[in-house]
């Protein structure tokens, strides 16, 4: 590749000229390293760096790092391109790069990736960190998630390092442009997702060609997977070059020959030598692949068309298929029942390393870390010395690189939900990475490559551990492994370096459940006999009198009894990582049927019934990390995961239950397959990384969903943990969408947040028993039109206005009513509901009968099925509360803003709305307030793609602290806020009501109000369609309402320093939290604030206004406010215990490493001499320790002191 207009003769010589004039220069790295870089930008033909206001593209670019006691110091990076690299560069002396204890360059790239870190959080971490040798080489890392996580050599560990002589190249300069112009498009995961969206394409239509000529679904699956491994060994030349393209091309035209010799092929694939099929020998390819030639299905019989289809699919360039997201695609290719999802999104593989790398790398890498700076230690000493003492000292600190070699050689990681194994592929890479510049530090410490291959210990596959259900899936599994073990193995060593057998059959991928095992199934019957069956979720029919597509009941599959049913056992391993199944708990049933859900539930027991499908994964694999027998488990989960029964599982994993019957849940035989390596001891968990709410792709039909990503570590870590937020996404060309991160650090709770534990406070009784879910119908027969209401008799039939009422649901109040009532016959039987309102009786056996015995085979559904004309739940206890009430407060459950209005009590509210039972005006005007909406959002969850907020009662609102006189209200506070809600009910009711637009797309509604109103709040210009909305909504005026009502209700806490603003908010949930607690210490003497006395408590033992506060809180509580509301000051760790000194030096390592990271301020070398304990010269050691530590980017001097 020649830059345009430059002849190869021209550009050679410019090029000869550059490498002559900068080889083997001596002059200091201030006065080389610019002039280098800008010669180096006229090379590769792009704009020099230049100051700029932005600071985007310029040397010495001024950062600031901020510490945790809050101080900041300055730095300046070399040169810097923002949103491309950071560049570090020195000059070493001649040679010195060489040499396994010269650590200048290790300190630049230490360097350079400190400075990526301090970026401000808006520019984000650039893709690249270059470091320069001046003069002798470029070092080139990446980071294409952008995360946070550890930059990496690239492409890969043998060919990241750039020579001077090695700009010659075309291909090299070419890699180096784009890095300053596009670096994005250096990342190998974005072109070969397009060529492997094209290949699964290609064999998605291949796939359906075969079908529709009679072959079975699974057999042509197995056929097309041993053509497609195929064509990847024949591009990869394991087997000949161009040979299979070229076998099918020669019997094209005769197709039960080509059937006949692709079964020669891989029957001689399976045991290497001379195939006939080639005429040529083949390697020994073995696994279970080619295995049963003699087997139906093993090579099909293709028409002419179909043999061509095989032929393009095999001109492909399979060198470049992507198998992080290959096994998706080739899943959906496959599988007749998910194929039309094949052109839908897939999950790009920057989400996966999202997970796995604060999963399984970075804890590795720090232990990588630990090992390389005691051999770094030890050759620092060997320069001092000379002779065999030398080489002793130098053997010494090879074999800490060996003993590190040989733990992630035996580091074994499990996918309990494997799919098709992209995360096993992806962690397995990432392995592989990491292995490659042990394999470099090895060679720099003395070692020859020859004597590395002759010791024969490798990352392998068998370290790789899967379980999957669908069989499918996990044969693929293993295939999409073995592809990206040998293309990373041919990219790094060469096709020649390949062993045979090519493929080994580790059996690491088991098909089985991970969650529930068993003996044995049967067919479930009932008392008499009779076998259960139920409706097998899918299958609809047209019914005859509605037209209405309705459950076909003819469509029946049996029930199963699971004989002497268990918890599954997992394999043990070192860490646990993957993506289990998005099934909710409400749908649990329906997609795998009754019998399977009643066992799971009944066997795990100590899992809520409320709780998603996925927290039994969750559960499981935290378990095993609380009793230490895992390091660290990352899974993925749907971001429900915040809401209160899902979130359940997690804090009873944070608060160390479970952990003592881990043991049940390995397998009897693991501990004698892992060996002797180390576990932290049990005590329970900690949340060490977290995203609570991140975009993501249904790896089964390719829906965009909304996921958590958390990682557990074993025991209470002392290191704060990493909370992610997306700030930004972006759709990308293939519909995967880029975010954006911020991050924040700190103790992470069960419901993802830091700062405030929201998720400590408790249900108070003061507000027990006056809130409720509306409805829940279970059939949308129930809903009529007032026509529909007119024809069965509404204004006709007295009595009938009982029976059919008024109506609303969330989309009602959001968007505006729809003017549909509902059939209410609660407090009827069947038979007084057919005498006194036949109609309506005959209306509900037409259209809600049937779908409530099509679903009667469960538990719940033969309750339904039994009431048929009353609703699922009728909620006869909010029926209760809301008795004799002329109006109550509604919000609604899932919706973008948090609006409370009052509704008359003639209006039943529908399931997706939460009834207040009150009709009083003050507490509309608090939960009206940003007190409470702040506190609704921090405890409730999000639900669905449009990720909306979740008002969830149990946590929302009956742990929400009121404020009464001993907070500061006082009754003209609280005439002044009922004031206030009563206004701005009426203010919004007259608006909306008063709003008659000419076209449906222009009708004013409440969210509509909101998001002008948010637009408002920040500031920001309207656009002509919120200008319209402002003016007819009097949006003004509704703001300063709320402003009001915001000033009262903060004043009425005794809160007046606060404001209503974002910036306040972390303080504002502190002091709730530290409310809750004192209200319910309050409630445990007797003292309860009832929110409606006359209901809640009718006979009241003491009046509020005769009880006096408590003058103490309990000891508990005391700890736990402490806890809530600590100031984080600088200090030093506490020093009363001193540590002993460890035995080892990479134990040593680690140990100062982590004293200085548990550290807030800087500590000088006499606090950390202090800190330990030991015999003999130990203290010696420390200062080489603290060196190494900087060398590596992991200690920093301030003045004499150290720091993290």
């Amino acid at each position: 590749m020649h830059p345009k207009g430059e002849k190869p003769v021209q550009q050679a010589n410019i090029v000869n000229t550059f490498i002559a004039r900068w080889s083997g220069v001596t002059a200091s790295e201030l006065s080389t390293a610019q002039s280098f870089v800008r010669e180096l930008c006229d090379l590769l033909q792009v704009a020099p760096p230049h100051p700029t206001p932005a600071q985007d593209y310029m040397f010495e670019r001024p950062i600031t790092f901020h510490h945790g006691d809050g101080s900041s110091s300055a730095g300046r990076i070399d040169c810097y391109r923002r949103g491309h690299f950071v560049l570090e560069a020195k000059k070493l002396k001649t040679g010195g790069h060489t040499k396994g204890f010269d650590d200048a360059l290790m300190r630049a790239r230490a360097q350079a990736e400190g400075y990526a870190r301090a970026l401000p959080a808006p520019e984000g971490r650039p893709p690249f960190c270059l470091v320069v040798d001046v003069g002798n080489v470029i070092e080139v890392y990446a980071e294409f998630t952008q995360s946070g996580a550890t930059y990496t050599p690239f492409p890969d560990p043998r060919s990241h390092r750039i020579k001077l002589a090695d700009l010659a190249k075309p291909e090299v300069r070419a890699t180096l442009r784009a890095i300053w112009t596009d670096p994005h498009s250096l990342d190998p995961s974005r072109a070969s997702a397009r060529v492997t969206r094209e290949v699964a394409g290609q064999l998605a239509k291949l796939a359906k060609s075969l079908e529709q000529s009679g072959h079975r679904a699974d057999h042509v699956g197995a056929f097309l997977t041993r053509c497609l491994f195929s064509m990847f060994a024949e591009d990869v030349e394991l087997l000949p070059e161009g040979s299979f393209i070229k076998l099918l091309q020669t019997y094209r035209n005769q197709p039960a020959t080509a059937q006949q010799m692709l079964r020669i092929l891989w029957t001689d694939m399976d045991h290497g030598g001379f195939c006939a099929a080639l005429a040529a020998p083949v390697l020994h390819f073995n696994g279970k692949l080619f295995k049963e030639p003699s087997s139906d299905g093993y090579s099909l019989l293709l028409n002419r068309e179909q043999i061509d289809q095989l032929i393009a699919a095999a001109q492909a360039n399979w060198r470049e298929v992507e198998p992080a997201i290959f096994g998706t695609l080739l899943e959906r290719a496959l599988d007749p029942t998910e194929r039309h999802a094949l052109g839908a999104h897939y999950t790009p593989r920057a989400y996966v390393e999202r997970l796995v790398l604060p999963t399984v790398i970075e804890p590795l890498r720090m232990e990588w870390a630990n090992a390389q700076a005691a051999a770094v230690v030890l050759a620092q000493e060997a320069a001092e010395l000379s002779g065999k003492a030398h080489d002793n000292k130098m053997a010494e600190a090879r074999a800490e690189v060996h003993k590190f070699h040989h733990q992630l050689c035996t580091t074994r990681v499990l996918d309990p939900a494997c799919g098709s194994g992209n995360f096993l592929y992806v962690t397995l890479e990432h392995l592989k990475r990491l292995e490659g510049e042990v394999l470099n530090q090895l060679e720099a410490l003395g070692q020859t490559q020859d004597s590395l291959a002759l010791e024969g210990e490798t990352v392998t596959l068998q370290q790789l551990r899967g379980i999957e259900l669908n069989e499918r899936a996990a044969a693929l599994a293993e295939l999409v492994l073995w592809i990206g073990y040998l293309q990373w193995h041919i990219r790094t060593r060469g096709n020649k370096a390949v062993a045979e057998p090519v493929v080994h059959n580790y059996g690491n991928i088991e098909c089985r459940d991970a969650v529930l095992a068993w003996d044995d199934l049967e067919p479930a019957y009932d008392p008499h006999g009779v076998l259960l069956t139920r409706w097998d979720g899918t299958t609809f029919k047209i019914h005859p009198v509605t037209g209405a597509q309705v459950p076909d009941e003819a469509a029946q599959v049996p029930q199963w009894k699971y004989l002497n049913p268990r918890k599954a056992q997992w394999p043990q391993v070192d860490f646990i990582v993957g993506n289990p199944p998005f099934i909710g708990a409400s749908t649990m049933r329906a997609a795998l049927g009754d019998g399977y859900v009643e066992t799971l539930r009944k066997v795990w027991s100590d899992v809520p019934e409320s709780a998603d499908f996925v927290m039994y994964w969750w559960g499981h694999a935290a378990a095993l990390v609380a009793a230490g027998l895992v390091q660290r488990s990352g899974l993925i989960t749907t971001n429900s995961l915040r809401q209160t029964f899902n979130r359940r599982v997690v804090q009873a994993v944070l608060d160390g239950s479970g952990a003592q019957f881990a043991a049940a849940l390995i397998l009897p035989n693991a501990q004698k397959s892992v060996g002797d390596k180390p576990h932290p001891t049990a005590g329970g968990a900690s949340l060490v990384f977290a995203i609570a709410d991140h975009p993501w792709v249904d790896s089964a039909n390719g829906a965009a969903v909304r996921i958590a990503m958390t990682v557990v570590q074993a025991g209470n870590s002392p290191l704060e943990g990493r909370l992610l937020a997306v700030a930004d996404e972006q759709t990308g060309e293939y519909g995967e969408v880029a975010v954006t991160l911020d991050e924040q650090t700190g103790l992470i709770h069960a419901d993802l947040s830091v700062g405030a534990n929201v998720a400590s406070a408790v249900a108070l009784r003061a507000n027990a028993n006056v809130s409720s879910p509306g409805v829940k119908l279970h059939g949308a027969g129930f809903i009529v039109t007032p026509d529909e209401a007119h024809a069965l008799g509404l204004g006709s039939v007295q009595g009938l206005e009982r029976v059919i009422r008024e109506y609303r649901n969330g989309r009602d109040l959001t968007d505006g009513p729809r003017g549909v009532k509902v059939i209410d016959a609660f407090g009827l039987n069947a038979e007084q509901l057919r005498t006194q309102f036949p109609a309506v009786y005959q209306r509900l056996l037409e259209r809600v009968k049937p779908e409530r015995d099509a679903k009667g085979t469960s538990k719940d559904g033969a309750g339904y099925a039994a009431l048929w004309w009353l609703f699922g739940k009728p909620r006869q206890e909010m029926r209760k509360q809301l008795a004799t009430l002329p109006r109550y407060i509604a919000t609604v459950e899932t919706s973008k803003h948090r609006t409370f209005q009052f509704l008359s009590a003639s209006v039943l509210p529908d399931n997706m709305l939460i009834a207040i039972a009150t009709a009083d005006a003050f507490p509309l005007g608090v939960l009206s307030s940003r007190v409470h909406v702040e506190w609704a959002l921090a405890t409730g969850g999000r639900l669905g793609v449009g990720n909306d907020p979740r008002y969830n009662k149990s946590r929302c609102f009956e742990t929400f602290p009121f404020p009464t006189e001993d907070t500061g209200l006082t009754p003209d506070l609280r005439t002044r806020i009922a004031h206030l809600a009563e206004q701005i009910d009426a203010h919004r009711k007259r608006v909306l009501g008063q709003a008659s637009p000419a076209k449906k797309a222009d009708k004013l509604t409440l969210t509509g109000l909101y998001n002008v109103l948010e637009a408002l709040r920040e500031g920001r210009e309207l656009t002509a369609k919120e200008k319209a909305i402002h003016t007819q909504g009097l949006v003004g005026v509704l703001k300063e309402l709320h402003d009001e009502l915001d000033t009262a209700v903060l004043q009425a806490y005794g809160w007046a320093d606060l404001h209503a603003t974002p910036a306040d908010t972390p303080e504002l949930l502190i002091r709730l939290v530290a409310l809750n607690a004192r209200r319910a210490a309050e409630e445990k003497t007797g003292l309860v604030r009832w929110l409606r006395p006359e209901f809640q408590n009718p006979v009241v033992v003491d009046s509020l206004s005769n009880k006096e506060l408590p003058a103490y809180i309990p000891r508990g509580l005391q700890a736990d406010l402490a806890l809530n509301n600590s100031d984080k000051t600088a200090m030093a760790p506490a020093t009363s215990t001193t540590l002993a000194w460890p035995a080892t030096l990479p134990e040593q390592v680690r140990a100062v490493a982590q004293l200085l990271a548990s550290a807030n301020t800087a500590l000088p070398l006499s606090a950390l001499e202090a800190s330990f304990k030991g015999r003999g010269p130990w203290k010696k050691s420390l200062p080489r320790i603290l060196e190494t530590l900087e060398a590596l980017g992991r200690a920093r001097r301030v003045g004499a002191d150290w720091r993290s």
